[in-house]
Order: structure tokens, then sequence, then C-alpha cells
């Protein structure tokens, strides 16, 4: 999908142990470690996951690099937020996965959210003056938190003095994709 050499670059996804969707997790590691990233899974804890298909067919078991309180964000060159309606709704609600978030948006670093994943930023109270997409269900949820919702496969913002890359559902994979391996090769050091 990619002619994009990421080398030495470094990207940090954040999910819990149950409900991340599939490709919105999978797709993007398998993509990144193709292109030469280097891609960590941060996970609530250093169990297994199991993601989900659809929100509720059995998915592949993936195992995280480490657990989200062992993850140092200054690490990482960006950070991936996948979605699926469980672990979106549950990661919020983690302090670890809020306090890495901030991380990369106070210093300026790239965070790309698809689906459900923008929910975690409706909760870090990060939306304010950002254009993005989601899964559909929480456009009410980024309006009141700040941010303009509109229904593109993929958005890239840079509001704010850091780049928000969103997209609605995994059909739109290609699109964020593309959008991710952009940011990262106009990474610096």
């Amino acid at each position: 999908m990619t002619d994009t050499d990421l080398s030495g670059r470094r990207v940090l996804a954040i999910v819990t142990n149950y409900g991340v969707e599939q490709d919105e997790l999978v797709v993007p590691v398998r993509h990144l470690r193709d292109a030469g990233a280097t891609v960590d899974v941060a996970a609530v804890t250093a169990d297994a996951v199991r993601t989900l298909v659809g929100d509720k067919d059995p998915g592949e078991t993936v195992r995280p690099s480490m657990a989200l309180s062992d993850a140092d964000p200054a690490g990482y060159d960006l950070l991936l937020v996948p979605g699926g309606t469980l672990n979106a709704d549950t990661l919020r609600l983690q302090n670890d996965a809020l306090d890495i978030l901030r991380s990369f948006t106070s210093s300026g670093r790239p965070v790309a959210a698809i689906c459900h994943g923008p929910w975690l930023l409706v909760e870090a109270g990060s939306l304010t003056g950002k254009t993005l997409t989601s899964y559909a269900s929480l456009q009410t949820d980024i309006r009141n938190a700040g941010g303009t919702w509109v229904d593109e496969p993929v958005v890239a913002d840079d509001a704010d003095g850091w780049r928000l890359i969103t997209s609605r559902d995994p059909g739109d994979l290609e699109d964020f994709l593309r959008e991710i391996d952009t940011a990262l090769a106009a990474r610096t050091g």
C-alpha cells in the first residue's frame, strides 16, 4: 500500500485488552511495520488483546508490547488510537491513556484516531478548534467537546500546533494510512 520508507520512525498504539476493532489495530500495525516503522502496542495490562470484528465477532489475539503504565510516550513519533466501541469507551476511562495522549498533543506530535478512537480526545478535552471525523455516533460528543465534525473518509487537522488524523471506520483505512505515512515521513530527527 505504501512506498514510503518509515525506518527510524516509532509509533505507539494504545488499546484495552478487549474490544478493539481488529482491522483498526492489526492493519495499521502491519502496514507501518512493513514500511520499516517500529510499532509498540500498549494495553491496559500486559495480557493478550482480544480484538473483535464489527464489535461482536471474535477477531485475532494480539500480544501487547507493554502495559499502558509502562509506556514512555516521549520515545514515539505518532500515537495510534484504534476504535471499537468497547475499546474506546473503556480506554477513555484510563488515566494512563489520557496522560499518553496529552503528552503527544502538548509536544506537537501527531495523533491518529479512527472510528470510536476520538472518544479519548473528547475525554481529554483536546478537540477545541479541531476539525475531525469519526464513527457517526460520536458527532454530538465531538461538537460538545469543541470540535467540528465532518463526514469524510479522512481528515488531517493541524490546529493548535499538533496534527490530528481521523477516519470514520475500517472502510477508510487506505486513506487513514496514507495520512499517517505522510505525517511520519514529515517528522524530522
